[in-house]
């Protein structure tokens, strides 16, 4: 039974967003094992992504509702579901691993749950990441972006800062988890802004705290100035914005492995670099995380346009002006989903899943 159960849970979680599938080295249900417990394993399986009351559910499966919102409160705080609150409700859903249960595990994580995750996304995601769409969108860092351009506000970082009524700010989960291996940078540690739901929840839960916009756009800053790679939900509206790195970032270190990451990324944008202007002086190297840039035979920098993900990093700090940003053409241009919801939509079928519970499905 309880081997069932817990492969059951991989199963359902593999249904969302970027998946959660099966190993050879079985390190995926070490880690469910770690995080859930039997009766918990049972409840996720019975919840969707739909946010539901306690009394709600507790009426779908004949529970007691005081016994079913002991457990579901107890699951949220473990970062098992993901919770809302309004006044007296509390409502829940259930979480993806990725972008979910794993983000979610920011005050838990040590470094047994940090080597398992680690040897999970090594086995598991590496190849898997080349055959899908990401969850995020990479957009330019507001000082590449030319004067005269008609910049849209889900590609402007500054501008979804701002958009947001509430917002809050958490350390990353990468970093933290590359921490514990010994393997981290020294980049800026809380650079991920979350808004709406999303922000309450993580401050709910101390894994955050609110911000005003002056303090956010200043922590932004300090984003670009460490050349970290902005990256919201691929939604119009996405409800939050990682600052990420080549080194720790899951999402930037499978697209680095990636021959062609221009293929799976989701930007509008790319560097071109004037090799009449360029002096050849390296720093824009340092600066890219995707090793896009590299020193032609002439001693100028040039530009891999097949591993280009357009974050203008490399702009910021060309002081002779060599190297600049583009946006692409109309043709090659991929707009994002109106709701991240519509994105899980699509990250579901792209993998030929589904949104629905299997227990409903199944009948």
């Amino acid at each position: 039974m309880p081997e069932n159960i817990f492969r059951q849970l991989q199963e359902q979680l593999d249904q969302y967003s970027l998946g959660y599938p099966a190993t050879e080295s079985g390190v995926e249900i070490e880690i469910l094992k770690l995080l859930f417990n039997e009766e918990e394993a049972v409840m996720y399986l019975h919840m969707s992504m739909m946010l539901e009351t306690p009394e709600s559910v507790a009426g779908r499966l004949k529970k007691d509702p005081a016994q079913v919102a002991l457990l579901l409160d107890g699951m949220a705080e473990k970062g098992l579901l993901f919770r809302t609150r309004k006044g007296d409700e509390s409502k829940y859903g259930a979480a993806p691993f990725v972008v979910g249960i794993y983000e979610f595990q920011l005050k838990t994580m040590d470094v047994e749950l940090a080597r398992l995750f680690e040897d999970f996304f090594e086995e598991a995601f590496t190849e898997q990441g080349s055959r899908q769409v990401v969850p995020m969108r990479t957009i330019p860092v507001k000082k590449s972006i030319g004067v005269s351009w008609k910049v849209t506000p889900y590609e402007d970082a500054r501008g979804i800062i701002k958009s947001m009524e509430r917002l809050a700010v958490a350390d990353c989960i990468c970093r933290v988890q590359q921490g514990l291996l010994d393997q981290s940078c020294d980049k800026p540690l809380e650079v991920c802004f979350l808004g709406g739901s999303h922000g309450a929840y993580y401050v709910d839960r101390g894994m955050g705290r609110w911000v005003d916009q002056e303090e956010a756009l200043e922590i932004l800053d300090k984003c670009e100035e460490a050349g970290l790679v902005p990256q919201p939900f691929n939604a119009v509206n996405p409800g939050g914005m990682c600052n990420c790195c080549g080194d720790c970032c899951g999402m930037l270190r499978t697209l680095k492995r990636h021959p062609r990451p221009v293929e799976i990324v989701v930007t509008n944008h790319y560097a071109m670099v004037d090799q009449d202007l360029c002096v050849g002086c390296e720093v824009c190297l340092d600066r890219c995380q995707m090793d896009a840039v590299t020193m032609g035979d002439e001693g100028s920098a040039q530009v891999n346009l097949d591993r280009c993900i357009g974050c203008g990093l490399c702009v910021t700090t060309c002081d002779v002006e060599a190297m600049t940003l583009e946006p692409k053409s109309p043709g090659d241009r991929r707009e994002p989903p109106a709701k991240a919801q519509l994105t899980l939509m699509e990250l579901a079928q792209k993998r030929g899943k589904s949104l629905v519970p299997l227990a409903v499905m199944k009948g």
